[in-house]
């Protein structure tokens, strides 16, 4: 399996210097998500952990709902012949694999704001899939306050490269329970979920989670999806985030930084 960053050799330019140096970059490959052998989604990611970024990636779509529902997960290395790499995927046998109407895997999948989706449709498509939290989590903010400093000490890959985004989740006593790092947040997410699923922690209900960067609608949504109270971020979140976040009765907290944080759902 390849390695999350790899060595290179660049031209560093100061003023008035210019040197050869090594450096370390993170690793982007693509990775073939397959159900029941059939190709359902390419997503662009950083090597590891893919079966949990699979699994995440499903449960999020809203294709499963628990880790009951996956029969087997395989990594495969595809190859055009014996020897020559051609890329990286996994597939999923779910145990109902005959039940399954494909379909399904393009109902929750949203792009930018260009594409024209109304906000507030879309918001009422997830809840479809994944209904809001009976109630609002309380919040304590000394805790809240302390996790960038652990996020950033636990992301190695970021230490290396200064190029990855990282999701994690807290307990209840504000430590980490788990890290993912990723070029895509939203495969750092998915990692997450996958991890909980497949351990069978889901629901999440006890939980932080907290976004190396800004906060979108798809995090909001596939945080969710897991069951997840409180989402915060380093950055900012978008307008829909915040919508969507007052709708689902979960915390959202952005610009979690120096010791301070904007709370957008609650007054």
């Amino acid at each position: 399996m390849a390695e999350p960053s790899k060595k290179i050799h660049l031209r560093k330019i100061q003023k008035n210097e210019e040197i050869l140096i090594e450096d370390s970059v993170a690793v982007e490959e693509p990775l073939e998500i397959r159900v029941e052998g059939k190709s359902v989604a390419i997503v662009m990611r950083t090597p590891g952990n893919d079966k949990e970024l699979a699994a995440g990636f499903l449960l999020s779509e809203g294709v499963i709902t628990n880790s009951k529902e996956i029969f087997e997960i395989s990594e495969c290395l595809s190859r055009a012949n014996d020897s020559e790499e051609t890329g990286n995927y996994v597939d999923i046998i779910l145990t109902k694999g005959t039940e399954f109407d494909f379909k399904n895997l393009t109902r929750h999948v949203y792009t930018s704001s260009s594409c024209g989706i109304c906000g507030k449709a879309t918001i009422e498509s997830a809840m479809m899939e994944f209904p809001k939290l009976e109630k609002r989590n309380d919040i304590i903010e000394k805790k809240i306050l302390d996790m960038p400093e652990k996020l950033l000490s636990a992301q190695e890959t970021f230490k290396k490269t200064g190029g990855l985004h990282a999701s994690a989740l807290f307990d209840q006593n504000g430590e980490i329970i788990i890290i993912r790092e990723d070029v895509g947040r939203h495969n750092a997410l998915d990692k997450v979920i996958g991890f909980a699923l497949l351990y069978d922690k889901l629901p999440l209900s006890n939980h932080t989670l907290l976004l190396s960067g800004r906060i979108s609608f798809e995090l909001m949504q596939k945080s969710l999806a897991a069951g997840i109270p409180t989402v915060a971020g380093i950055s900012a979140p978008s307008s829909l985030a915040v919508d969507f976040a007052r709708k689902s009765n979960q915390n959202l907290i952005g610009f979690l930084r120096n010791n301070t944080m904007n709370l957008y759902t609650q007054s």
